[in-house]
Protein backbone atom coordinates (compact mmCIF):
# COMPACT_ATOMS: atom_id res chain seq x y z
CA UNK A 1 0.00 0.00 0.00
CA UNK A 2 0.96 3.44 -0.83
CA UNK A 3 0.06 6.13 1.82
CA UNK A 4 -1.09 8.73 -0.35
CA UNK A 5 -0.88 12.37 1.77
CA UNK A 6 -2.11 15.68 1.71
CA UNK A 7 0.15 18.54 3.52
CA UNK A 8 -1.54 21.33 5.08
CA UNK A 9 1.22 24.00 5.67
CA UNK A 10 3.90 24.77 3.30
CA UNK A 11 6.05 26.97 5.47
CA UNK A 12 9.82 25.57 7.06
CA UNK A 13 8.08 23.05 9.02
CA UNK A 14 5.79 21.84 6.04
CA UNK A 15 9.01 21.59 3.87
CA UNK A 16 10.22 19.14 6.28
CA UNK A 17 7.96 17.08 6.28
CA UNK A 18 7.30 17.02 2.19
CA UNK A 19 10.90 15.72 2.35
CA UNK A 20 10.12 13.17 4.45
CA UNK A 21 6.81 11.60 2.63
CA UNK A 22 8.85 11.76 -0.82
CA UNK A 23 11.92 9.88 0.67
CA UNK A 24 9.96 7.20 1.97
CA UNK A 25 8.86 4.52 -0.67
CA UNK A 26 5.59 3.65 0.71
CA UNK A 27 4.55 6.90 0.45
CA UNK A 28 3.58 9.97 -1.92
CA UNK A 29 2.65 13.56 -1.63
CA UNK A 30 -0.25 13.86 -3.66
CA UNK A 31 -1.57 17.54 -3.04
CA UNK A 32 -0.08 21.16 -0.39
CA UNK A 33 -2.57 23.32 0.56
CA UNK A 34 -1.31 26.84 1.70
CA UNK A 35 -2.72 30.30 1.42
CA UNK A 36 0.57 32.02 0.58
CA UNK A 37 0.50 30.86 -3.28
CA UNK A 38 4.49 30.93 -3.96
CA UNK A 39 5.14 28.52 -0.72
CA UNK A 40 2.54 26.07 -1.80
CA UNK A 41 3.87 25.77 -5.65
CA UNK A 42 7.59 25.72 -4.27
CA UNK A 43 6.60 22.23 -3.00
CA UNK A 44 4.56 21.52 -5.56
CA UNK A 45 6.92 22.26 -8.24
CA UNK A 46 10.00 20.32 -6.14
CA UNK A 47 8.00 17.13 -5.48
CA UNK A 48 5.26 17.48 -8.18
CA UNK A 49 1.90 17.26 -6.58
CA UNK A 50 -1.46 19.56 -6.70
CA UNK A 51 -1.54 22.38 -4.74
CA UNK A 52 -5.48 22.29 -3.34
CA UNK A 53 -7.44 24.05 -1.01
CA UNK A 54 -7.81 22.58 2.61
CA UNK A 55 -11.24 21.82 1.89
CA UNK A 56 -10.50 19.81 -1.62
CA UNK A 57 -8.00 17.80 0.45
CA UNK A 58 -10.62 17.09 3.00
CA UNK A 59 -12.80 15.67 -0.31
CA UNK A 60 -10.47 14.08 -1.92
CA UNK A 61 -11.03 10.28 -2.40
CA UNK A 62 -7.30 10.09 -3.87
CA UNK A 63 -5.75 11.08 -0.21
CA UNK A 64 -5.28 8.78 2.90
CA UNK A 65 -4.08 11.03 5.45
CA UNK A 66 -2.76 14.72 6.25
CA UNK A 67 0.04 16.23 7.89
CA UNK A 68 -0.64 19.09 9.74
CA UNK A 69 1.86 22.27 9.69
CA UNK A 70 -0.38 25.23 9.90
CA UNK A 71 -0.66 27.93 12.87
CA UNK A 72 -1.11 26.34 16.34
CA UNK A 73 -4.66 28.00 16.56
CA UNK A 74 -5.86 25.69 13.43
CA UNK A 75 -4.66 22.54 14.58
CA UNK A 76 -7.63 21.15 17.06
CA UNK A 77 -10.27 22.49 14.20
CA UNK A 78 -8.09 20.85 11.45
CA UNK A 79 -7.75 17.59 13.62
CA UNK A 80 -11.33 17.22 14.15
CA UNK A 81 -12.52 18.26 10.77
CA UNK A 82 -9.68 15.40 9.20
CA UNK A 83 -10.78 12.47 11.84
CA UNK A 84 -14.53 13.43 10.47
CA UNK A 85 -13.09 13.05 7.17
CA UNK A 86 -11.92 9.39 7.30
CA UNK A 87 -8.03 10.51 7.04
CA UNK A 88 -5.09 9.43 9.58
CA UNK A 89 -3.63 12.49 10.78
CA UNK A 90 -0.01 13.81 11.78
CA UNK A 91 0.03 17.17 13.69
CA UNK A 92 2.85 19.26 14.36
CA UNK A 93 2.96 19.81 18.55
CA UNK A 94 0.81 20.68 20.16
CA UNK A 95 -2.92 19.96 19.55
CA UNK A 96 -3.54 23.38 21.19
CA UNK A 97 -2.52 25.77 23.81
CA UNK A 98 -5.88 24.82 25.90
CA UNK A 99 -5.81 21.94 28.10
CA UNK A 100 -9.66 21.71 27.47
CA UNK A 101 -9.67 22.11 24.22
CA UNK A 102 -6.91 19.68 23.46
CA UNK A 103 -9.45 17.02 25.96
CA UNK A 104 -12.34 17.62 22.97
CA UNK A 105 -10.31 17.50 20.57
CA UNK A 106 -9.04 13.94 21.78
CA UNK A 107 -12.70 12.78 22.27
CA UNK A 108 -13.54 13.50 18.54
CA UNK A 109 -10.41 11.45 17.72
CA UNK A 110 -12.01 8.50 19.70
CA UNK A 111 -15.38 8.69 18.34
CA UNK A 112 -14.73 8.64 15.50
CA UNK A 113 -11.63 6.28 15.34
CA UNK A 114 -9.53 8.10 13.47
CA UNK A 115 -5.51 7.50 13.67
CA UNK A 116 -3.94 10.96 15.53
CA UNK A 117 0.07 10.98 15.83
CA UNK A 118 1.74 14.15 17.66
CA UNK A 119 4.66 15.72 16.43
CA UNK A 120 7.02 14.86 18.59
CA UNK A 121 9.99 14.14 16.63
CA UNK A 122 12.84 13.64 19.24
CA UNK A 123 11.75 10.06 20.11
CA UNK A 124 12.78 8.98 17.06
CA UNK A 125 16.18 10.47 16.78
CA UNK A 126 18.87 8.06 16.50
CA UNK A 127 20.70 9.11 19.14
CA UNK A 128 17.84 9.67 22.11
CA UNK A 129 15.93 6.10 20.60
CA UNK A 130 19.74 4.65 21.30
CA UNK A 131 19.47 6.03 24.82
CA UNK A 132 15.78 4.40 25.33
CA UNK A 133 16.38 1.28 23.93
CA UNK A 134 20.18 0.98 26.62
CA UNK A 135 17.50 1.46 29.61
CA UNK A 136 15.23 -1.07 27.88
CA UNK A 137 18.05 -3.60 27.51
CA UNK A 138 18.61 -2.91 31.53
CA UNK A 139 22.58 -1.31 30.62
CA UNK A 140 21.87 1.18 33.55
CA UNK A 141 19.54 -0.84 36.00
CA UNK A 142 16.39 0.81 37.03
CA UNK A 143 15.96 4.59 35.84
CA UNK A 144 16.59 7.29 38.75
CA UNK A 145 16.98 10.43 37.24
CA UNK A 146 16.98 12.21 34.07
CA UNK A 147 19.00 15.14 32.68
CA UNK A 148 18.34 17.29 29.41
CA UNK A 149 19.42 20.09 28.19
CA UNK A 150 18.11 21.97 25.41
CA UNK A 151 18.98 25.47 24.02
CA UNK A 152 18.31 27.90 20.90
CA UNK A 153 21.05 29.42 19.19
CA UNK A 154 19.28 32.21 19.43
CA UNK A 155 15.84 33.44 20.29
CA UNK A 156 12.76 33.61 17.53
CA UNK A 157 11.36 37.28 16.64
CA UNK A 158 9.43 38.84 19.74
CA UNK A 159 6.28 38.51 17.37
CA UNK A 160 6.76 35.07 17.18
CA UNK A 161 7.09 34.79 21.12
CA UNK A 162 3.54 36.39 21.70
CA UNK A 163 1.58 33.53 19.62
CA UNK A 164 3.75 30.80 20.73
CA UNK A 165 1.93 30.18 24.26
CA UNK A 166 5.44 31.02 25.83
CA UNK A 167 8.65 29.09 26.21
CA UNK A 168 6.97 25.94 28.10
CA UNK A 169 4.40 24.95 25.69
CA UNK A 170 6.55 26.28 23.10
CA UNK A 171 10.20 24.81 23.57
CA UNK A 172 9.99 23.09 27.08
CA UNK A 173 6.74 20.80 26.10
CA UNK A 174 9.73 18.80 23.57
CA UNK A 175 11.35 18.29 26.74
CA UNK A 176 8.51 17.13 28.94
CA UNK A 177 7.70 14.75 26.07
CA UNK A 178 11.23 13.03 26.33
CA UNK A 179 11.55 13.55 29.86
CA UNK A 180 8.17 11.37 30.28
CA UNK A 181 9.39 8.98 27.22
CA UNK A 182 12.39 8.14 29.52
CA UNK A 183 11.91 8.58 33.07
CA UNK A 184 9.18 5.63 32.79
CA UNK A 185 6.29 7.12 35.02
CA UNK A 186 4.12 9.79 34.98
CA UNK A 187 5.32 12.93 36.82
CA UNK A 188 4.04 13.95 40.32
CA UNK A 189 5.33 17.54 40.57
CA UNK A 190 6.66 19.98 39.10
CA UNK A 191 9.32 23.15 39.89
CA UNK A 192 10.07 25.36 37.96
CA UNK A 193 12.60 28.51 37.86
CA UNK A 194 12.55 31.34 34.53
CA UNK A 195 13.52 34.45 34.07
CA UNK A 196 14.20 36.97 31.14
CA UNK A 197 18.29 36.85 30.46
CA UNK A 198 18.39 37.26 26.63
CA UNK A 199 16.28 39.62 25.60
CA UNK A 200 14.23 42.40 27.59
CA UNK A 201 11.35 42.44 24.77
CA UNK A 202 10.10 38.69 25.56
CA UNK A 203 9.59 39.65 29.45
CA UNK A 204 7.61 42.81 27.95
CA UNK A 205 5.69 40.05 25.51
CA UNK A 206 4.68 38.45 29.20
CA UNK A 207 7.37 35.17 28.23
CA UNK A 208 10.52 33.83 29.68
CA UNK A 209 13.97 33.00 28.25
CA UNK A 210 15.49 31.05 30.40
CA UNK A 211 14.26 28.30 32.63
CA UNK A 212 15.09 25.31 34.59
CA UNK A 213 12.51 22.33 35.22
CA UNK A 214 12.65 19.30 38.17
CA UNK A 215 10.52 16.98 37.50
CA UNK A 216 9.30 14.06 40.26
CA UNK A 217 8.01 10.96 39.79
CA UNK A 218 5.18 9.36 42.73
CA UNK A 219 8.36 7.17 43.52
CA UNK A 220 11.07 9.62 43.33
CA UNK A 221 12.23 9.56 39.92
CA UNK A 222 14.06 13.32 38.65
CA UNK A 223 14.01 14.81 35.73
CA UNK A 224 15.78 18.11 35.30
CA UNK A 225 15.47 20.14 32.06
CA UNK A 226 17.29 23.24 31.59
CA UNK A 227 16.69 25.49 28.58
CA UNK A 228 17.22 28.72 26.90
CA UNK A 229 16.71 30.94 24.32
CA UNK A 230 20.77 31.99 24.09
CA UNK A 231 23.66 29.79 22.94
CA UNK A 232 26.41 30.94 21.45
CA UNK A 233 28.16 27.88 20.05
CA UNK A 234 25.39 26.29 18.38
CA UNK A 235 22.24 24.10 18.91
CA UNK A 236 22.89 22.44 21.98
CA UNK A 237 20.72 19.50 22.13
CA UNK A 238 21.52 16.68 25.17
CA UNK A 239 20.59 14.13 27.70
CA UNK A 240 21.63 12.14 30.54
CA UNK A 241 20.10 8.61 31.83
CA UNK A 242 21.36 7.76 35.50
CA UNK A 243 20.19 4.73 36.75
CA UNK A 244 20.92 2.19 39.31
CA UNK A 245 23.46 0.18 37.23
CA UNK A 246 25.17 3.11 35.22
CA UNK A 247 24.69 6.04 33.12
CA UNK A 248 23.59 6.45 29.35
CA UNK A 249 24.20 9.85 27.72
CA UNK A 250 23.57 11.05 24.10
CA UNK A 251 26.10 14.52 23.47
CA UNK A 252 25.35 16.93 20.89
CA UNK A 253 25.99 16.51 17.19
CA UNK A 254 27.69 17.88 14.55
CA UNK A 255 27.41 18.08 10.56
CA UNK A 256 31.08 17.13 10.71
CA UNK A 257 31.97 14.36 13.18
CA UNK A 258 35.90 14.58 13.48
CA UNK A 259 38.28 16.32 15.93
CA UNK A 260 41.59 17.88 15.14
CA UNK A 261 44.43 18.56 17.02
CA UNK A 262 47.88 20.29 16.57
CA UNK A 263 49.70 23.30 18.31
CA UNK A 264 46.88 25.07 19.11
CA UNK A 265 45.12 22.47 20.95
CA UNK A 266 41.99 20.25 20.13
CA UNK A 267 39.46 21.56 17.94
CA UNK A 268 36.02 20.27 16.31
CA UNK A 269 33.67 21.51 14.06
CA UNK A 270 30.49 24.01 15.27
CA UNK A 271 27.14 21.91 16.33
CA UNK A 272 24.62 21.71 13.96
CA UNK A 273 22.53 25.64 13.56
CA UNK A 274 18.95 24.04 14.77
CA UNK A 275 16.55 22.22 14.70
CA UNK A 276 15.87 21.33 10.47
CA UNK A 277 19.54 19.81 10.61
CA UNK A 278 20.05 18.31 14.28
CA UNK A 279 17.04 16.73 13.96
CA UNK A 280 16.93 15.65 10.11
CA UNK A 281 16.93 11.88 10.57
CA UNK A 282 14.46 12.44 13.53
CA UNK A 283 11.64 13.38 10.72
CA UNK A 284 12.15 11.10 8.67
CA UNK A 285 11.64 8.59 11.06
CA UNK A 286 8.48 9.61 12.71
CA UNK A 287 6.92 10.10 9.26
CA UNK A 288 7.84 6.49 8.53
CA UNK A 289 6.59 5.18 12.34
CA UNK A 290 3.16 7.25 11.07
CA UNK A 291 2.92 5.65 7.75
CA UNK A 292 3.78 1.97 9.30
CA UNK A 293 0.13 3.06 11.46
CA UNK A 294 -1.62 3.23 8.52
CA UNK A 295 -0.23 0.34 6.42
CA UNK A 296 0.45 -2.00 9.16
CA UNK A 297 -1.74 -1.20 11.94
CA UNK A 298 1.33 -0.64 13.96
CA UNK A 299 0.61 1.27 17.51
CA UNK A 300 0.30 5.28 17.01
CA UNK A 301 3.01 7.21 19.40
CA UNK A 302 2.91 9.91 20.86
CA UNK A 303 -1.01 10.30 20.65
CA UNK A 304 -2.89 12.73 21.09
CA UNK A 305 -2.63 12.31 25.12
CA UNK A 306 0.54 12.02 25.13
CA UNK A 307 0.15 16.07 23.49
CA UNK A 308 -1.68 16.37 26.51
CA UNK A 309 0.05 15.12 29.22
CA UNK A 310 3.41 17.28 27.66
CA UNK A 311 0.56 20.56 27.77
CA UNK A 312 -0.26 19.59 31.30
CA UNK A 313 3.09 19.68 32.82
CA UNK A 314 4.00 22.74 30.66
CA UNK A 315 0.91 24.98 32.16
CA UNK A 316 2.32 23.37 36.06
CA UNK A 317 5.94 25.00 34.88
CA UNK A 318 4.52 28.03 33.87
CA UNK A 319 2.34 28.00 37.40
CA UNK A 320 5.07 26.80 39.43
CA UNK A 321 7.39 29.64 37.67
CA UNK A 322 4.98 32.74 38.29
CA UNK A 323 4.44 31.55 42.18
CA UNK A 324 7.06 30.35 43.57
CA UNK A 325 5.87 26.83 44.45
CA UNK A 326 6.12 23.28 43.65
CA UNK A 327 3.01 22.02 41.85
CA UNK A 328 1.26 18.69 41.78
CA UNK A 329 -0.45 17.16 39.54
CA UNK A 330 -3.85 15.27 39.75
Amino acid sequence: MTVKFGLLGAGRIGKVHAKAVAGNADARLVAVADPFADAANAIAKTYGCDVRTIEEIEKSADIDAVIICTPTDTHADLIERFARAGKAIFCEKPVDLDVARVRDCIEVVEETKAKLMVGFNRRFDPHFMAVKKAIADGKIGAVEMVTITSRDPGAPPVDYIKRSGGIFRDMTIHDFDMARFLLGEEVASVSAHAAVLVDPEIGKAGDFDSASVILETKSGKQAVISNSRRATYGYDQRIEVHGSKGVVSAENQRAVSIEIANGEGYTRPPLHDFFMTRYTEAYANEIAAFIAAIVDGAAISPTGTDGLKALQLADAALESAKTGKRVTLA
